[in-house]
């Protein structure tokens, strides 16, 4: 019997789980550094302090507990600003006004600035695909992308790949599924 897979933050807690680490940093790369060039940085700034996020998650993950109530990408953004504030701090004097200053700016986010729920889903779910795409075969691939994706009824999809109905729903479902299981408990 093959048991499902663990979410991703599960199968970061566990050692033997040596694929959980690198498929964490191709997804979430993306989003970090676009949060570091959102708070102003020059790109090699940027990509450094993507490195100092990664550098405290290497840490602070393996303890993680997921909370269905609280969002992970609440926590991974402050986990970002924290860290993006204390280069800041080490860099330059704190002003004698406390609300002065880029880190009175951070404090009260720019809701522009802030990735919309659905930027970031799309995001989460294009990099995941993106990853997930060498996992199946071409066919499996092309199926349920052609059904799910470009919308087109199973039938067609059957005709048109020469396979029967049923293959394109047990191609649609495993992808699916999958996605389902790359995203748990990152989509909250």
């Amino acid at each position: 019997m093959t048991t499902t897979p663990a979410s991703l933050l599960e199968r970061l807690r566990r050692p033997d789980e040596k694929a959980a680490w690198p498929r964490f940093v191709r997804l979430y790369t993306p989003l970090v550094y676009a949060w570091a060039r959102r708070t102003g940085l020059q790109p090699a700034d940027a990509a450094d302090l993507v490195q100092d996020v990664f550098t405290v998650l290497v840490v602070k993950l393996p303890e993680f507990t997921y909370d269905r109530a609280r969002s992970f990408r609440a926590w991974l953004r402050a986990v970002t600003l924290n860290r993006w504030r204390d280069r800041l701090k080490a860099r330059q004097p704190v002003p004698a006004d406390p609300g002065a200053g880029p880190l009175a700016e951070a404090a009260v986010p720019d809701p522009v600035e802030l990735l919309a729920e659905e930027e970031y889903r799309r995001h989460l779910t294009r990099r995941a695909l993106e990853l997930m795409r060498a996992d199946f075969q071409p066919a499996t691939w092309r199926a349920c992308w052609l059904n799910v994706v470009e919308g087109r009824p199973a039938a067609e999809v059957a005709q048109t790949l020469g396979v029967t109905v049923s293959a394109v729903y047990s191609s649609t479902y495993r992808v699916l599924e999958r996605l389902r299981d790359e995203l748990r408990g990152l989509l909250d």
